[in-house]
């Protein structure tokens, strides 16, 4: 298999190739640079013909001939239009395919690869994040159309699967339909398979210099600073937010002079709720927990299966960061004042979507 061109990061092509335009026609599969998923639009039915209300025929009766034509012309052409659909589906699989064997597409100096994000982890993802988890978003236009700005959320559910719904649901509910840069923390990239597919995501390690480069891209950068402190809370201490460190994200965002937006998620607190942590084990396997939950690890792997909660994803007003001269990313005072007014917004706003909610799971 070719290796993928690897294209610097502010290169004008990969952000002209992050939303690839949907198009009315099926594009030439041999570029290596078409759309993969193009939409078929409305079609005219071929050989149908209207009969105008009140048309009279030779005897003073309306004209009944053309009915069954235009209703067989129907037919026909619905069955056409189900044909042609499926010809540019496979069409459009098969020059996905042979990109992926030629190595013809393009990922950036992070990993990130937009056309496999698009087209196959974002549809992996979209049956929990719309079936399962019934995920209800609000204030998504408190993201920006264009430019950086950096996402700053609450961390919980023992498996961070919070991050990824959030990821969906920029992509798919943001006007401009924006992605989502994740920073993740070190055991991501650790893991097999996991890696790579974090890489490709769009994902990148959790430290500031990388945050920095992508917001001073333009890219929409998402932190949850509770890190495993949150994702591994007990359950008694569910929507309880835990300390945000030392506001480095606060710090980065000045630097950038980017907006930060806040972002509540409820419902992920119950999909595994932790009772207890196997600290021992944990410290043999090098992980930071490992969760004992009512189902895990009592059902084996019909246990790590999530609870299927209703959630509730809100972005906040954004906070300017922008009027701050340059040296204000050294001022600790200034840092711990943005970063208590961040995180209590996201705690005000967890409390109003709880008290809001009718039920975990509906």
């Amino acid at each position: 298999m070719a290796d993928a061109k690897v294209i610097p990061f502010d290169d004008d092509r990969s952000r002209a190739r992050r939303r690839p335009a949907r198009t009315e026609e099926p594009s030439d599969a041999g570029t290596g640079t078409a759309a993969v998923r193009a939409l078929p639009g409305a079609r005219e039915v071929p050989g149908a013909r209207e009969v105008p209300d009140g048309t009279a025929g030779a005897h003073g009766a309306p004209e009944a001939s053309g009915a069954p034509e235009a209703a067989a012309g129907r037919e026909g052409g619905g069955v056409a239009s189900g044909r042609a659909d499926w010809e540019r589906r496979l069409a459009g699989g098969l020059a996905f395919l042979r990109r992926r064997v030629t190595g013809e597409y393009e990922v950036d100096e992070f990993g990130y690869d937009a056309e496999l994000t698009d087209q196959v982890l974002m549809s992996l993802l979209r049956p929990l994040y719309e079936k399962y988890f019934r995920v209800e978003v609000k204030g998504v236009e408190n993201i920006p159309d264009k430019g950086g700005a950096l996402i700053v959320a609450n961390h919980s559910g023992t498996l961070p699967l919070d991050g990824l719904m959030m990821q969906v649901a920029v992509h798919d509910r943001h006007p401009a339909g924006r992605h989502l840069r994740l920073l993740a923390a070190d055991l991501v990239f650790v893991l097999p398979v996991v890696n790579e597919l974090a890489r490709k995501a769009g994902h990148t390690l959790a430290c500031a210099e990388d945050a920095e480069r992508l917001l001073r891209a333009g890219e929409v950068v998402g932190v949850m600073p509770e890190g495993f402190k949150g994702i591994g809370k007990p359950f008694s201490e569910r929507y309880k937010l835990q300390r945000f460190g030392r506001g480095g994200f606060v710090s980065t965002a000045l630097r950038a002079g980017v907006p930060i937006v806040p972002c509540s998620i409820v419902g992920a607190e119950e999909i595994y709720p932790m009772i207890g942590n196997a600290k021992t084990l944990a410290r043999l396997l090098g992980l930071p927990y490992v969760p004992v939950t009512p189902t895990f690890p009592w059902l084996g792997p019909l246990g790590m299966l999530p609870l299927p909660t209703k959630w509730t994803i809100q972005f906040g007003e954004p906070i300017p960061t922008d009027s701050y001269p340059p040296e204000a990313a050294e001022d600790p005072m200034l840092m711990f004042n943005l970063t208590d007014q961040v995180r209590e917004q996201i705690q005000h706003t967890l409390y109003k979507l709880l008290v809001q909610r009718r039920s975990v799971f509906f």
